[in-house]
């Protein structure tokens, strides 16, 4: 791209716009990355409740050894970006490019925004729950459906306190119209957080430009504990008159990923608009009494598990179409996954 050279122009830089982080504060920061990628995640297993029984042994039930799920969480975005202002050019244009204004910039247009359009798409291919619906949002029905994925949450035991309903700029417009919607300024308060326009059912409502949306999807109902994100790094450098340089160099690295807990997946609820020429879901699976699975989606790919737990985020998880344990009473977990397109539900059978 060529360097347009100062004129008779005013001494401004007409910036792309450019918003802050939209996820930020928005997910679990319990856990710590430093010193390590890979995080493992150690969930305990309680176990049923039992009848008391009043004369001989055992009489709480047969003691059971506690067992656990263990879920690895591994950074896979490592970004970075390397700019120079040489000095002649930056004088010819009556220093405009000053160095920390542009890294600022460089920052807040390119940095920021990569990171959340990752973090929203890998929030809504991991949720726990994505449902696909082929029917237009409206004005009229837009309630309905968002209090379908509230009831999900509820039903899940999803706690009320922490959660977010992003929206597209799209679904807001209709959104606003709701009697039950509340603006920022009719709650008499500021946003905590960029992006937040207002409040619907508990929940802060986050409007994120369509440039970070998730492709297809209407909205995305976010419970904070069941979703982490972090940065290990987020490092940027300005150098002045380097080796080789009349000027300087401005570099950075963000280290970063997103994930979503298997234990608390019900609190992530995603709906996909899957109307003609849009979005789609993959089917459910279906899995029969000798371990096959199968799935109505062409092309698509299947992974399971026969130790129980959710193959959408265990490490034990393997790919192919029959299990390959049989026994009676294994129970079979798994999910159908398609390039380009949204994970299916999950599909248990107990053979």
């Amino acid at each position: 791209m060529a360097i347009t050279l100062h004129d008779k122009y005013a001494k401004q830089i007409a910036a792309m716009f450019a918003e802050k982080s939209f996820v930020t504060g928005r997910l679990s920061d319990d856990y710590d990355w430093s010193g390590a990628k890979t995080v493992k995640v150690v969930t305990p297993l309680t176990v049923p409740m039992n009848d008391y029984t009043r004369t001989g042994t055992n009489r709480y039930g047969e003691p059971v050894e506690m067992q656990d799920i263990v879920q690895e969480m591994t950074l896979t975005q490592d970004k970075s970006f390397a700019l120079t202002i040489d000095k002649g050019n930056n004088a010819d244009q009556s220093g405009l490019k000053a160095a920390g204004k542009m890294l600022a910039l460089q920052i807040a247009e390119r940095a920021v925004p990569t990171m959340d359009a990752y973090v929203l798409d890998r929030l809504a291919n991991l949720a726990g729950r994505i449902v696909g619906n082929e029917e237009a949002l409206t004005t009229a029905n837009i309630c309905e459906r968002i209090s379908e994925g509230t009831l999900a949450l509820d039903d899940g035991e999803v706690p009320q306190e922490g959660r977010t309903l992003f929206v597209s700029n799209a679904t807001y417009k209709l959104l606003k119209h709701s009697d039950e919607f509340l603006a920022i300024d009719e709650l008499g308060q500021a946003a905590l957080c960029k992006g937040q326009v207002g409040q619907y059912d508990n929940m802060a409502v986050v409007k994120v430009p369509l440039g970070r949306w998730p492709k297809h999807v209407n909205f995305m109902l976010v419970y904070k504990n069941s979703a982490t994100a972090p940065v290990k790094l987020n490092d940027t450098r300005l150098h002045q008159d380097p080796p080789g340089i009349s000027g300087n160099l401005l570099e950075g690295r963000q280290y970063y990923d997103c994930f979503v807990f298997g234990a608390r997946c019900e609190g992530v609820y995603v709906e996909v608009d899957t109307a003609q020429g849009k979005g789609e879901v993959a089917k459910t699976p279906t899995i029969s009494s000798a371990g096959a699975i199968t799935c109505a989606t062409s092309g698509a790919s299947i992974r399971y598990t026969t130790d129980g737990t959710d193959p959408r985020y265990s490490p034990t998880a393997k790919t192919g179409a029959q299990s390959d344990v049989t026994a009676t009473g294994t129970v079979v977990r798994a999910y159908a996954y398609k390039e380009g397109i949204y994970p299916s539900a999950l599909a248990e059978m107990t053979l």
